[in-house]
C-alpha cells in the first residue's frame, strides 16, 4: 500500500486515488462507508418518524383534517429537498469528517421535538409544522453522504459500494415504521413523560408511551456523531459553489434528475404517504360507506375488518431498500442502464395495476377486501420496481461522469427526487390519488424512453 495514500495533515488525506490499486487504502474506505451508513440510517430514521406518528395523532386527541394530515406528512420531503440543495456542494467543503459528525447532531433537534410533542394534544398546527420540516434534515444529509462516500471507492465498485450505503439508509424508513408500535407500548423505555391514552374506533383503548418512537433514536444519534468525528477522514477534493455548478452544462445531469425522480422520488413519496393512503381509502370509518346510497346514508358493512396501517406501511420501504442492495452488486456486473430499464418497465406495470384499487367499491366486504389485497401487492410492486432503479441510476452516474461530477451530480439527483413526498401528498391531494398515478404513469413512460434512447439500446450515446 503506497504510503502516499493514506498520509495525512490532520483530518485531511494528502493524497488519494481509489483507482491506483496498489495505493489505495481498502480499509478506510470501507470504514468510510459502514460509519457513514450507521449515521445515514438514522437520518432516513429522523426523516420518516413524522411518516410513523403523523397517522395517530388524532387517535392521541388531535383534531387535525384529512388535508392538515396530508400536508404535515408532505412537509419533510419539501425541506429534505430544500436541505438536500445545501447539502450537496458540502463534501468539497468541509471533508466527510466534519459534515458526517456534524450533520448527525443536528438530527437530535426534531427528534426531539416530537417526542415532547406527542405527550400531550396541545401543540399548534405551526409548530408541528416546523417539527415536519426539520426532519427534513434527516433526508437532506443524503446529498452529501452519497457524494463523500463515492470518493472513497473505484469505479469499478461504486455500484455495489454507493447501493449498500443507500439501500441499508433506506432500510431506516422500515426500521421506525416497523418498531415505532412496538416501541409505543414500552413503558420500561419510559424515562421521560408520562404515558397517553392511544384511542381508536372499534378497539378498546390503549395505553401508549409515544415518546419512545422518537426519544429511542437519540443516543445513537450522539454514537454515531462521535464514531463519525473520531474515526473518519477527508478526501482532498477541493472546489467552491461556482466551480461545482458545472454539472449543469452537460444535458446527463437533467436527464439522470428525471430518471432518479422516477425511482427515488417514487420510493420515498410513497414511503411518507403509505400509511395515511391506506388508512384513508380502506381505515376506519370506510367500511360503513355504502357506494351509491347518498352522502350522509351509513350502514355497516358485516365481515369487513378494517387495516392496522401499522402492519403493512413498513412492508413498502423494507422491500425497496432491499432491492437496492440486492441488485446493486448486479449493476456493477451488467451495467446500470439495463437495470434502470428493467425499473422503468416494471414500474408502468405496476402503478397501473394499483389505479383500479385507488376507488375502492364499497359496496360488499368481498369486495372492498379484493380491492385492499389488489392495492397493497400493487404498492409492494412499486417499491420493488423503484428500489431496482434506485440501485441502477447511482451506477450509471459515476460511469458517466468523471468523480468530482459524478459526486455532484448524486447530490443534485437525490436533492430534486427528495422533493418527492412533497409533491405525492400535495398531488394526492388536490388531484386525487387516481389522476396522481396516471400522472406517475406517463413520468415513467417519458424517463423508460430516455433510459433506452441515452443510455440503454446498442450504440446508445452513453451507454452505462
Amino acid at each position: 500500500m503506497s504510503t502516499a495514500s493514506t498520509r495525512t495533515s490532520g483530518e485531511w488525506l494528502q493524497a488519494w486515488d481509489p483507482e491506483d490499486e496498489a495505493g489505495w487504502d481498502s480499509g478506510l474506505a470501507w470504514r468510510t462507508l459502514w460509519i457513514t451508513t450507521f449515521c445515514l440510517t438514522l437520518a432516513f430514521i429522523a426523516w420518516f418518524l413524522p411518516s410513523a406518528i403523523i397517522p395517530k395523532l388524532n387517535s392521541l386527541g388531535y383534531t387535525w383534517t384529512k388535508s392538515q394530515l396530508y400536508w404535515m406528512a408532505a412537509m419533510p420531503g419539501l425541506a429534505a429537498g430544500l436541505f438536500r440543495l445545501v447539502w450537496m456542494v458540502l463534501p468539497p467543503i468541509m471533508g466527510t469528517r466534519k459534515m458526517v459528525s456534524l450533520s448527525t447532531v443536528l438530527l437530535i433537534a426534531s427528534t426531539l421535538g416530537w417526542g415532547v410533542r406527542v405527550q400531550q394534544p396541545t401543540a399548534p398546527y405551526w409548530e408541528l409544522m416546523v417539527l415536519a420540516f426539520l426532519a427534513g434534515i434527516g433526508g437532506g444529509v443524503f446529498s452529501g453522504f452519497m457524494p463523500s462516500t463515492s470518493f472513497f471507492f473505484p469505479k469499478r465498485m461504486q455500484g455495489t459500494a454507493l447501493g449498500l450505503q443507500a439501500g441499508l439508509g433506506n432500510f431506516g424508513v422500515s426500521v421506525v415504521q416497523l418498531l415505532t408500535p412496538y416501541l409505543i407500548a414500552m413503558s420500561g423505555l419510559a424515562i421521560f413523560g408520562a404515558s397517553q391514552v392511544l384511542k381508536t374506533a372499534g378497539k378498546p383503548d390503549k395505553e401508549v408511551w409515544f415518546q419512545n418512537a422518537a426519544f429511542v433514536w437519540i443516543p445513537l444519534m450522539i454514537i454515531g456523531g462521535l464514531l463519525a468525528w473520531t474515526m473518519l477522514k477527508s478526501v482532498p477534493i477541493k472546489a467552491n459553489i461556482k466551480q461545482q455548478f458545472d454539472i449543469f452544462g452537460g444535458q446527463d445531469t437533467w436527464w439522470m434528475t428525471l430518471i432518479y425522480i422516477m425511482t427515488f422520488g417514487t420510493f420515498s413519496g410513497l414511503a411518507a404517504q403509505f400509511g395515511l393512503l391506506m388508512a384513508n381509502l380502506y381505515g376506519s370509518g370506510n367500511e360503513q360507506v355504502v357506494s351509491g346510497t347518498g352522502a350522509a346514508a351509513k350502514v355497516l358493512i358485516e365481515g369487513y375488518a378494517v387495516p392496522d396501517p401499522v402492519k403493512y406501511v413498513f412492508l413498502g420501504p423494507l422491500i425497496g431498500a432491499g432491492a437496492r442492495v440486492v441488485f446493486s452488486p448486479l449493476t456493477d456486473r451488467m451495467g446500470g442502464a439495463k437495470w434502470s430499464l428493467v425499473s422503468g418497465i416494471g414500474l408502468i406495470a405496476a402503478i397501473i395495476y394499483t389505479i383500479p384499487s385507488l376507488s375502492p367499491d364499497y359496496s360488499s366486504a368481498a369486495a372492498l377486501k379484493g380491492d385492499f389485497t389488489q392495492f397493497l401487492w400493487g404498492m409492494l410492486a412499486i417499491f420493488l420496481f423503484s428500489g431496482i432503479g434506485n440501485a441502477s441510476t447511482f451506477k450509471q452516474m459515476p460511469m458517466i461522469f468523471e468523480r468530482r461530477q459524478a459526486g455532484g451530480v448524486i447530490g443534485w439527483t437525490a436533492a430534486i427526487a427528495a422533493f418527492g413526498p412533497f409533491f405525492f401528498g400535495v398531488g394526492v391531494n388536490l388531484l386525487g390519488p387516481v389522476a396522481f398515478y396516471w400522472i406517475g404513469v406517463a413520468w415513467a413512460i417519458m424517463c423508460t424512453a430516455i433510459v433506452w434512447m441515452r443510455y440503454a439500446r446498442p450504440g446508445a450515446p452513453k451507454p452505462s
